[in-house]
């Protein structure tokens, strides 16, 4: 048994239940995040060491900080001699890295690192007796966790497979995908209901507040709406648009026409498509700030298309913004800051930190929020408030000083983690995997439509203490859409995972 080389820890029954179907089978385990989908990992390595000896184990994250996480919590819970264990970054030239893998027992990378590794021959992976994969989810189309998978497959001589994730989505074809993709011939799927896991969570209550949009928002979106109508109807009459004028929609649309415009095609029609599907977009994107974000970042937006036609970086740009219906947009928006208007979600986000900060002098709190402006202008206002130390926390981003680098993005959740901030105002980079500290509160600043990433931004939360879950929704937007969109898919991923296991010939899990 792997439980005597365990350090400090013991194993809770859904651990051990779920362990013992992936030492027989390859599984993809469905676990919500903070219920230690590691220390699984850890034992079935374990067990697979002791099976194969001199055999490798090779895990996966989708992030170097996240592969950092793991190889420190297996360094934490083994012993110190049990196995040499490493770490393989880009930073790691590739000669180098050929000569550690020759040597270490348990490897931590990114899949990108280990696929370059394995398409230039550096080693192969015959002799790895377990492949973990951690966000699962993520084993779709052309990642590289596929290609790893695949020549784990063709080439290993022992091969245990298993995959982790918090939610594999909500669609059967998807979950069948991943599994596919990984080899699964299990699913172990647990729910925050879960009988088994239950008894480990804290009660986690939700609040839903509803915010009216006012009537001065409402009149720049029907304006803004208008202008996207008349672009829609170019669209149409150019006979290249015929599906539905959604966001992803026209931009399905932007590719084909680019690709075909690429390909050679200089079809006048096309090109002039081409220039109404991008301000379709534009417009389509401010419409999704105005109602759903910051006022702020609503004027910053509009502001940065004036500044794009004054650099002639696009004749359709030059045309929109020449617009009297774009003029009035921008300068009601501009009125409205002046009065130190805001969206009413900026003033109900501030009353709500107020009063949890009031009700618990040691709250946590993480704001997620879409968009890096809003999280900015989110941060700074909360910043405001007396015994809030709040600081944005976002990803990396080619534009240079619009991100934060991996060193920046530690250094915040030390910060949060020893109490020096108790305010994170951040994206979906806060969302998967990391290890941000156990929090009091969790405030969707909007509903996402995906089912993976609110399990996620929720499974922050309720874990050690009694949690929340509040959520801002305006009332009349794609706010109200997005929530019941992401409820409904969050119940049929369990109706999606039970159909899944059942086509594996496997028992259904009984999780209500």
């Amino acid at each position: 048994m792997p439980h005597k080389f365990l350090k400090d820890i013991t194993p809770r029954e859904y651990q051990e239940k779920i362990y013992q179907t992936c030492i027989k089978k390859n599984c993809l385990v469905v676990l919500p995040t903070g219920l230690g989908k590691t220390l699984i990992a850890l034992m079935i390595a374990i067990k697979r060491m002791q099976e194969f000896p001199g055999e490798k184990v090779l895990i996966l994250a989708p992030t170097k900080p996240l592969a950092e996480q793991h190889l420190v919590s297996f360094k934490k819970y083994l012993p110190e001699l049990f196995a040499d264990i490493q770490l393989f970054t880009g930073s790691v030239k590739a000669p180098e890295r050929k000569k550690i893998w020759k040597t270490a027992d348990i490897i931590f990378s990114t899949p990108q690192c280990v696929a370059n590794d394995l398409r230039k021959e550096l080693y192969k992976l015959d002799e790895t007796c377990l492949l973990v994969q951690d966000e699962a989810h993520r084993c779709v189309k052309n990642y590289d966790y596929n290609y790893v998978a695949r020549r784990y497959v063709s080439q290993g001589m022992n091969k245990r497979i298993i995959g982790l994730t918090a939610s594999p989505g909500s669609e059967e074809k998807k979950i069948k995908e991943i599994c596919k993709n990984l080899s699964i011939e299990e699913v172990e799927l647990r729910t925050r209901e879960s009988p088994d896991v239950k008894e480990y969570l804290q009660e986690l209550e939700f609040e839903k507040i509803m915010l009216e949009f006012p009537a001065e928002f409402q009149e720049m979106k029907h304006v803004l709406n208008k202008l996207f109508e008349r672009y829609i109807e170019e669209l149409r009459y150019r006979k290249v648009l015929f599906g539905p004028s959604s966001k992803i929609g026209l931009i399905n649309l932007q590719k084909k026409i680019m690709g075909t415009l690429a390909r050679g095609g200089k079809n006048f029609n096309y090109m002039l498509g081409a220039s109404a599907c991008a301000q379709a977009i534009k417009l389509q994107h401010a419409m999704e700030l105005l109602e759903t974000q910051t006022l702020g970042g609503f004027y910053k937006y509009l502001k940065n298309l004036f500044d794009q036609a004054a650099k002639k970086q696009s004749k359709g740009v030059i045309k929109l913004v020449a617009k009297p219906e774009f003029n009035f947009i921008y300068s009601s928006a501009t009125e409205l800051l002046a009065k130190k208007r805001e969206h009413p979600k900026v003033i109900k986000l501030v009353e709500i930190v107020k009063r949890e900060k009031e009700n618990n002098p040691n709250t946590k709190i993480i704001v997620f929020t879409q968009f890096r402006d809003s999280a900015n202008i989110l941060s700074k206002r909360l910043n405001e408030l007396e015994g809030i130390e709040s600081k944005v926390f976002v990803g990396q981003a080619k534009k240079e000083g619009s991100g934060m680098n991996q060193k920046a993005q530690k250094k915040v959740i030390d910060e949060f983690r020893d109490g020096e901030i108790n305010v994170l105002c951040a994206t979906c980079i806060a969302e998967e995997g990391l290890d941000i500290p156990e929090v009091s509160a969790v405030i969707f600043y909007e509903p996402v439509p995906s089912a993976i990433r609110a399990i996620q931004r929720t499974g922050r939360t309720a874990r050690l203490e009694k949690g929340k879950l509040i959520m801002l929704i305006t009332k009349g937007t794609r706010d109200e859409s997005n929530y019941f969109v992401s409820r409904a898919r969050e119940k049929s991923m369990k109706t999606a995972i039970e159909k899944v296991q059942k086509n594996m010939g496997q028992k259904t899990l009984d999780i209500y």
